[in-house]
């Protein structure tokens, strides 16, 4: 039997765009591990012949500093998508006519870096609107990958802010809806269309597992390995095997931290895994790979979006 279809991205978010979301001083000087972190994940993705999607933060793009990184991703045969210019995840609170500007100068920033002119969008922290699904539809986006279906939003927050310190009143209401609501748990696991003023906008959510709705990308995984390896291989097992039984085709979501480690920086030790080594986090991240391509056939998000349109029917979502 052939194996069923899973797309892959990362969201190559940097380190000054965790340090501002959590509100840690020092962000502001824009503080980068881009040389560090992107070939390091070519070679990893190289290693096992994978192309992926990367999602690119305009800021970063903008700075000529990392041009020569940000290219060697489409040199190397990848996908690259707008992850928003200032990666705010609070992008819900903008104005149609703020993320027009915030779209349209990503746009310019990626296409000046790296040549290519992305149509692919995934909001930071998952944030979206009907504003920001209607400019996307206007401006002839292939998709969104903004929607994360997991009821455990409301926990995510409340770890976020018991680790975030010295956050004024104005920046906590501002983050009041990170990582999502409960009710997001409800919200389809399997591609749909946005009904949009502009028009229909495909949507394809990053995966959880069916059913039960917790997550399954790789920070996940690291997360409980550091427990448990064990507990993580099963765990894993269980949600590749269920996805399989209800037919749904995966779209995997990684992170940079996924592939760094206390010895790369020592300034987001608030994420739990980045409190062990880089090496012991890229054997577990190899093992789950593994695990995944004798499922699946992992492919870039564009072409998880182009085997979808060949579907004769997709949900409507208003």
């Amino acid at each position: 039997m052939p194996r069923p279809l899973c797309s892959l991205s990362l969201d190559l978010d940097n380190l000054w765009s965790y340090l501002k979301t959590h509100g840690d001083a020092g962000w502001d000087q824009y503080p980068s591990y881009l040389d560090v972190v992107v070939p390091r994940v070519l070679n990893f993705l190289g290693d096992r012949g994978l192309k992926i999607t990367w999602f690119i933060v305009g800021k970063d793009a903008n700075a000529p500093e990392h041009h020569r990184a940000l290219r060697s991703i489409v040199e190397a045969g990848h996908e690259v998508g707008n992850h928003s210019f200032h990666h705010e995840p609070w992008l819900h609170l903008y104005s149609e006519a703020e993320i027009e500007a915030e779209l349209a100068r990503t746009e310019d920033a990626i296409e000046t870096a790296t040549g290519v002119r992305p149509d692919m969008f995934r909001g930071p922290g998952f944030s979206h609107s009907p504003n920001l699904l209607n400019v996307l539809a206007r401006r002839g986006y292939r998709f969104d990958a903004s929607t994360f279906p997991t009821f455990l939003g409301p926990l995510a927050r409340l770890y976020y802010f018991a680790t975030a310190k010295g956050l004024s009143p104005e920046e906590k209401a501002k983050r009041k809806k990170l990582f999502g609501k409960f009710v997001d748990g409800f919200q389809p696991l399997r591609p749909y269309h946005w009904k949009t003023p502009s028009g229909p906008l495909l949507e394809i959510p990053v995966t959880t597992m069916p059913l039960f709705k917790v997550p399954i990308h790789l920070s996940y995984l690291l997360y409980l390995h550091g427990f448990s390896p064990l507990l993580a291989r099963t765990y894993w097992q269980f949600a590749l095997g269920i996805c399989r039984l209800f037919r749904v085709k995966p779209s995997i979501l990684l992170h940079p931290l996924d592939f760094m480690g206390s010895d790369d920086t020592d300034r987001l030790s608030f994420f739990p895994a980045m409190r062990r080594p880089s090496a012991e986090k890229l054997k577990a991240a190899g093992e789950f790979f593994d695990l995944l391509a004798r499922s699946y056939r992992c492919v870039p998000m564009g072409e998880h979006a182009t085997a979808v349109r060949t579907e004769l029917t997709l949900p409507v979502m208003a």
